[in-house]
């Protein structure tokens, strides 16, 4: 949590002013949660943005092909898929056997809405020589038109082992490919997306932060805009920022993502203080580095959506047969 003297004046922060569940509930709705998860034969999936209380119940946090992974090794009936609706149906790409649930269906995502499947067809269609690699922030209906899939975190590997013959296409996150470019060399037609809160950090409230701690290195996340990421000391996917903490000397850290992964951090290297970075908002605003989609999620939600089984992702066989194509493809690449 930022202390008063880093935030600008005038400002709220996010955890202030949005809906939480009341502390004397908590502890209720966790327990009728893992009694129900054992009823079910479930497993509980949160990404590293959910709220603490969610992360708290979870049996695996992580980032969203890491978490679909691990339900496929589980011999789970049912899939609770905390996150945003992409995430669940990757998950259903990968066990499209097993019942997946969220607990809240409009929870979605700026990085998938920016990229319809319609149009990146065609977009398609106007080259037939395009290799597309789509970041894993995409829907199943984009991975089924994919010819490989990649994450923040093996995006670099999967660019370099793309055909040299071929016209590599970057959807849907072009402050992600912009950074893959700079680091492979390898030109990239760049789809015009981005991730609302990602794209809002700005350098002027990181310097402020770290002229307060100067030997706090900055650890930012590829969907940053360049001017962050030119700042910062590392530059990463969740997980590998979690590493990067754990094993670096430091005991202080300016992280640059949604204010989320604060909680594993905390949990994960004991001893260690994480400052939140706000974002560059007019004075009068809430701080906002958290997602509004992921924070959709509630214990109550979470509840729910297992006791009646509900909402479910569903996807047609034909998007889960091609979908998965692209993913496999890139879990050979990257192994």
């Amino acid at each position: 949590m930022l202390d008063a003297a880093t935030k600008p004046p005038g400002t709220q922060d996010c955890l202030e002013v949005r809906p939480v569940t009341p502390p004397e509930q908590v502890d209720k709705l966790s327990r009728e949660i893992l009694l129900l998860k054992k009823k079910l034969n479930a497993v509980i999936l949160a990404h590293n943005y959910q709220v603490p209380e969610i992360q708290d119940v979870a049996d695996f946090v992580g980032d969203s092909l890491g978490l679909s992974i691990q339900a496929s090794k589980t011999k789970a009936d049912v899939i609770v898929f905390c996150g945003v609706h992409f995430m669940a149906e990757t998950a259903k790409i990968l066990n499209p056997d097993r019942l997946v649930i969220l607990p809240d269906a409009q929870a979605g995502c700026s990085l998938e809405e920016s990229c319809p499947p319609d149009k990146l067809k065609a977009l398609q269609d106007t080259n037939p020589n395009f290799y597309t690699i789509s970041y894993i922030n995409c829907s199943a209906a984009v991975k089924a038109l994919s010819d490989i899939i990649c994450t923040s975190g093996n995006a670099i590997k999967i660019v370099n082992a793309a055909p040299k013959d071929r016209d590599l296409l970057f959807v849907p996150d072009e402050n992600l490919g912009e950074w893959v470019m700079e680091k492979t060399g390898r030109k990239m037609t760049l789809w015009k997306g981005s991730c609302y809160v990602h794209v809002e950090f700005g350098t002027d409230v990181i310097k402020s932060i770290k002229e307060k701690y100067p030997d706090a290195p900055v650890v930012a996340h590829p969907e940053c805009i360049k001017s962050v990421r030119d700042i910062a000391d590392e530059v990463c996917s969740t997980e590998k920022m979690i590493q990067y903490c754990k094993t670096h000397s430091a005991k202080r850290f300016i992280i640059v993502t949604e204010s989320g992964i604060v909680h594993r951090l905390k949990k994960e290297c004991p001893g260690k203080d994480f400052i939140r970075v706000y974002l560059k908002l007019p004075v009068g605003s809430c701080l906002c580095n958290e997602c509004k989609y992921m924070k959709m999620n509630t214990l109550e939600k979470l509840l729910a959506c297992m006791e009646n089984l509900y909402p479910r992702v569903e996807l047609p066989r034909e998007i889960i047969e091609k979908a998965k194509i692209p993913i496999q493809r890139m879990l050979e690449v990257s192994a």
